[in-house]
């Protein structure tokens, strides 16, 4: 479980194909504090240590990315070079800053456009149409593995969802989401409150 605050960012520097793809990952923690089967959430993305080392402020880790996950996630996000959001689990006690993620990606959206309002960026993004139902302006919505306010929602003629953001200076500093440019692709995760409301909407029905 996570909360969508990111707390570093990290740099995938070697891949390794073996029955899954292997991948190490350059990250400012403390090693000793990454555990062997904890689970690190990863540009969104759930996924368990199976390796770690280094110094501290320069330790490493590596996880096993299956081909599911490859299948339903952004593309070109899991090669060499590539920065990407870390969060540890939540633990019992810690502050629940953002909003309960699960680090399970629901679908791929694209950035539609973007611009300029004061200091901070207000983004679009295309969301597929199977998410419509659970996207809603002033809910929750993980973008990247970044917890972020929907600003406004605009459904499409096609079914697909627009949906607004507003990046403030601060996590486009902190976070990859200040990289992102027209047309990259993004891991989408909607809020669990939603998913559960429009299971419940559905059997009501």
């Amino acid at each position: 479980m996570f909360t969508g605050i990111i707390t570093a960012v990290g740099t995938i520097t070697q891949i390794e194909q073996r029955g899954d793809l292997h991948l190490r990952i350059a990250c400012p923690f403390d090693p000793a504090t990454i555990a062997i089967g904890a689970s690190i959430a990863c540009s969104g993305v759930c996924l368990t240590v199976v390796e770690r080392g280094g110094t501290i402020g320069n330790a490493w880790f590596a996880v096993d990315v299956s081909a599911e996950t490859l299948s339903r996630t952004a593309e070109g996000m899991w090669t060499e070079g590539r920065r990407i959001n870390l969060e540890p689990s939540l633990r019992l006690g810690d502050e629940l800053g953002g909003h309960i993620v699960s680090g399970h990606v629901d679908a791929v959206g694209k950035v539609a456009d973007w611009l300029m309002e004061g200091d901070s960026t207000r983004m679009t993004i295309d969301a597929p149409a199977e998410l419509a139902p659970f996207i809603a302006a002033k809910g929750s919505i993980t973008v990247d593995g970044v917890s972020l306010t929907v600003n406004s929602v605009e459904d499409r003629p096609d079914g697909s969802v627009y949906f607004g953001l507003n990046i403030i200076p601060h996590t486009a500093e902190v976070t990859t989401l200040g990289e992102l440019g027209q047309g990259g692709e993004v891991n989408l995760e909607i809020d669990t409150v939603a998913r559960y409301l429009q299971r419940l909407e559905s059997l009501r029905r």
